[in-house]
Protein backbone atom coordinates (compact mmCIF):
# COMPACT_ATOMS: atom_id res chain seq x y z
CA UNK A 1 0.00 0.00 0.00
CA UNK A 2 2.63 2.32 0.62
CA UNK A 3 4.68 1.87 -2.26
CA UNK A 4 1.33 1.95 -4.36
CA UNK A 5 0.67 5.59 -2.55
CA UNK A 6 4.34 6.87 -2.93
CA UNK A 7 4.12 5.45 -6.86
CA UNK A 8 0.56 7.83 -6.88
CA UNK A 9 2.17 10.45 -5.91
CA UNK A 10 5.11 10.69 -7.94
CA UNK A 11 3.30 10.59 -10.51
CA UNK A 12 1.39 13.16 -9.47
CA UNK A 13 4.44 15.20 -8.92
CA UNK A 14 5.58 14.63 -12.52
CA UNK A 15 2.34 15.30 -13.85
CA UNK A 16 2.38 18.85 -12.31
CA UNK A 17 5.74 19.42 -13.31
CA UNK A 18 5.17 18.22 -17.17
CA UNK A 19 2.03 20.28 -17.36
CA UNK A 20 4.44 23.84 -15.86
CA UNK A 21 7.27 23.20 -17.82
CA UNK A 22 4.90 22.80 -21.20
CA UNK A 23 3.41 25.78 -20.22
CA UNK A 24 6.58 27.95 -19.68
CA UNK A 25 7.51 26.28 -23.43
CA UNK A 26 4.45 27.55 -24.72
CA UNK A 27 4.52 31.06 -23.18
CA UNK A 28 7.50 31.61 -24.51
CA UNK A 29 7.19 30.61 -27.81
CA UNK A 30 3.50 32.56 -28.46
CA UNK A 31 3.29 34.90 -25.49
CA UNK A 32 1.26 34.60 -22.24
CA UNK A 33 -1.93 35.91 -23.59
CA UNK A 34 -2.28 34.03 -27.01
CA UNK A 35 -2.07 30.59 -25.16
CA UNK A 36 -4.65 29.10 -23.64
CA UNK A 37 -5.26 27.00 -20.97
CA UNK A 38 -7.05 24.16 -23.72
CA UNK A 39 -3.90 24.06 -25.58
CA UNK A 40 -1.75 23.88 -22.84
CA UNK A 41 -3.22 20.85 -21.64
CA UNK A 42 -3.42 19.43 -25.42
CA UNK A 43 0.46 19.64 -25.11
CA UNK A 44 0.70 18.12 -22.22
CA UNK A 45 -1.39 15.43 -22.64
CA UNK A 46 -4.24 15.86 -19.95
CA UNK A 47 -7.80 17.35 -19.67
CA UNK A 48 -8.09 20.67 -19.41
CA UNK A 49 -9.94 20.30 -15.75
CA UNK A 50 -6.54 18.35 -14.93
CA UNK A 51 -4.66 21.60 -15.30
CA UNK A 52 -7.42 23.43 -13.24
CA UNK A 53 -6.83 20.37 -10.23
CA UNK A 54 -2.67 21.17 -10.02
CA UNK A 55 -3.00 25.15 -11.06
CA UNK A 56 -5.78 27.36 -9.75
CA UNK A 57 -5.49 29.66 -13.09
CA UNK A 58 -3.25 30.42 -15.97
CA UNK A 59 -1.85 32.90 -13.82
CA UNK A 60 -0.41 30.18 -11.09
CA UNK A 61 1.04 28.03 -13.94
CA UNK A 62 4.00 30.96 -13.99
CA UNK A 63 3.62 32.15 -10.02
CA UNK A 64 3.04 28.64 -8.22
CA UNK A 65 6.44 27.47 -7.53
CA UNK A 66 7.52 31.14 -6.49
CA UNK A 67 4.99 32.70 -5.09
CA UNK A 68 5.48 31.72 -1.60
CA UNK A 69 8.65 33.24 -1.55
CA UNK A 70 7.01 36.75 -1.62
CA UNK A 71 6.58 36.02 2.24
CA UNK A 72 10.32 34.86 2.90
CA UNK A 73 11.28 38.09 4.90
CA UNK A 74 8.53 38.32 6.45
CA UNK A 75 9.29 34.52 7.89
CA UNK A 76 12.44 35.43 8.90
CA UNK A 77 11.51 38.24 10.73
CA UNK A 78 8.55 36.13 12.05
CA UNK A 79 11.02 32.87 13.15
CA UNK A 80 13.68 35.07 14.33
CA UNK A 81 14.61 34.19 18.45
CA UNK A 82 15.48 36.28 21.26
CA UNK A 83 18.01 39.25 20.74
CA UNK A 84 17.92 39.10 17.19
CA UNK A 85 16.15 42.10 15.29
CA UNK A 86 14.85 42.20 11.89
CA UNK A 87 17.04 43.50 10.15
CA UNK A 88 19.44 40.59 11.67
CA UNK A 89 16.87 38.23 10.73
CA UNK A 90 16.28 39.48 6.86
CA UNK A 91 19.96 39.73 6.78
CA UNK A 92 20.64 36.04 7.82
CA UNK A 93 17.63 34.76 5.58
CA UNK A 94 19.29 36.30 2.73
CA UNK A 95 22.75 34.75 3.20
CA UNK A 96 21.78 31.33 3.60
CA UNK A 97 19.77 31.58 0.17
CA UNK A 98 22.90 32.58 -1.17
CA UNK A 99 24.53 29.90 0.09
CA UNK A 100 22.56 27.44 -1.02
CA UNK A 101 22.49 29.31 -4.49
CA UNK A 102 18.53 29.71 -3.89
CA UNK A 103 16.67 30.52 -7.24
CA UNK A 104 14.58 32.96 -5.43
CA UNK A 105 17.28 35.28 -5.03
CA UNK A 106 18.63 35.09 -8.20
CA UNK A 107 21.25 32.75 -7.83
CA UNK A 108 20.70 29.47 -10.23
CA UNK A 109 22.19 27.60 -13.37
CA UNK A 110 18.13 26.97 -14.54
CA UNK A 111 17.80 28.20 -17.84
CA UNK A 112 13.81 27.74 -17.21
CA UNK A 113 14.19 30.38 -14.51
CA UNK A 114 15.26 32.85 -16.16
CA UNK A 115 12.53 32.04 -18.76
CA UNK A 116 9.95 32.46 -15.84
CA UNK A 117 11.18 35.98 -15.35
CA UNK A 118 11.59 37.04 -18.83
CA UNK A 119 7.87 35.55 -19.18
CA UNK A 120 6.48 37.65 -16.01
CA UNK A 121 8.52 40.50 -17.73
CA UNK A 122 6.69 40.80 -20.79
CA UNK A 123 3.23 40.36 -19.63
CA UNK A 124 1.44 43.28 -17.86
CA UNK A 125 -1.02 41.30 -15.73
CA UNK A 126 1.68 39.09 -14.44
CA UNK A 127 4.16 42.41 -13.74
CA UNK A 128 0.72 43.20 -12.06
CA UNK A 129 0.50 40.37 -9.91
CA UNK A 130 3.95 40.45 -8.75
CA UNK A 131 3.18 43.89 -7.26
CA UNK A 132 0.45 42.71 -5.53
CA UNK A 133 2.39 39.53 -4.12
CA UNK A 134 5.40 41.85 -2.92
CA UNK A 135 3.06 44.46 -1.44
CA UNK A 136 1.53 40.97 0.69
CA UNK A 137 4.86 39.89 2.00
CA UNK A 138 5.34 43.80 3.14
CA UNK A 139 2.23 43.80 4.36
CA UNK A 140 2.90 40.39 6.30
CA UNK A 141 6.29 41.79 7.57
CA UNK A 142 4.68 45.06 8.91
CA UNK A 143 1.68 43.52 10.56
CA UNK A 144 3.99 41.42 11.93
CA UNK A 145 6.37 44.29 13.69
CA UNK A 146 3.31 46.81 14.46
CA UNK A 147 1.83 44.01 16.83
CA UNK A 148 5.53 43.74 18.53
CA UNK A 149 6.10 47.06 18.65
CA UNK A 150 2.58 49.05 18.95
CA UNK A 151 3.74 51.54 16.69
CA UNK A 152 2.62 50.60 12.93
CA UNK A 153 3.92 53.79 11.64
CA UNK A 154 7.55 52.59 12.18
CA UNK A 155 6.56 48.96 11.24
CA UNK A 156 5.40 50.42 7.92
CA UNK A 157 8.91 52.09 7.34
CA UNK A 158 10.99 49.16 8.47
CA UNK A 159 9.08 46.37 6.69
CA UNK A 160 9.44 48.40 3.36
CA UNK A 161 13.28 49.56 4.05
CA UNK A 162 13.96 45.81 4.65
CA UNK A 163 12.23 44.69 1.50
CA UNK A 164 13.33 47.45 -1.37
CA UNK A 165 17.23 46.59 0.69
CA UNK A 166 16.61 42.72 -0.16
CA UNK A 167 15.00 43.28 -3.93
CA UNK A 168 17.53 45.43 -4.79
CA UNK A 169 20.17 42.84 -3.75
CA UNK A 170 17.78 40.42 -5.94
CA UNK A 171 17.47 42.28 -8.92
CA UNK A 172 21.08 42.87 -9.00
CA UNK A 173 21.52 39.45 -9.04
CA UNK A 174 19.00 39.46 -12.47
CA UNK A 175 20.51 41.73 -14.12
CA UNK A 176 23.35 40.33 -13.97
CA UNK A 177 22.93 36.59 -15.11
CA UNK A 178 20.60 38.33 -17.76
CA UNK A 179 23.80 40.29 -18.83
CA UNK A 180 25.97 36.75 -19.01
CA UNK A 181 27.86 36.21 -15.47
CA UNK A 182 27.52 33.08 -14.52
CA UNK A 183 25.51 32.48 -10.57
CA UNK A 184 29.10 31.24 -9.37
CA UNK A 185 30.43 34.69 -10.71
CA UNK A 186 27.89 36.51 -8.98
CA UNK A 187 27.96 34.38 -5.90
CA UNK A 188 31.27 35.19 -4.95
CA UNK A 189 30.52 39.08 -4.65
CA UNK A 190 27.22 38.41 -3.16
CA UNK A 191 27.62 37.92 0.78
CA UNK A 192 29.89 41.05 0.94
CA UNK A 193 27.05 43.08 -0.79
CA UNK A 194 24.83 41.59 1.00
CA UNK A 195 26.37 42.88 3.96
CA UNK A 196 26.63 46.56 2.92
CA UNK A 197 23.18 46.67 1.98
CA UNK A 198 21.69 45.87 5.28
CA UNK A 199 24.42 47.56 7.34
CA UNK A 200 22.77 50.48 5.56
CA UNK A 201 19.30 49.43 6.52
CA UNK A 202 21.02 48.90 10.02
CA UNK A 203 22.52 52.32 10.45
CA UNK A 204 18.62 53.34 10.11
CA UNK A 205 17.22 50.70 12.33
CA UNK A 206 19.62 50.08 14.67
CA UNK A 207 18.15 48.91 17.46
CA UNK A 208 14.92 48.82 16.24
CA UNK A 209 12.59 45.51 17.07
CA UNK A 210 15.40 43.54 18.62
CA UNK A 211 13.18 40.47 20.10
CA UNK A 212 12.68 40.33 23.81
Amino acid sequence: MAEELGLRERKKRDTKWRIYRTALDLFVESGFDKVSVQEIADASDVSKMTVFNYFGSKEDLVFHPMEEHFGDAARAVRDRGPGESAVDAVRRQFLEMIEVRDPSVGLHSEPFVLLVRRVVEETPVLRERVVVAAQRGIRAMTDLLAEESGDPVLATVAATTLSAARNALIEDHHRRLAAGESPEAIAAGAVERAHRAFDLVENGLKGYAVKA
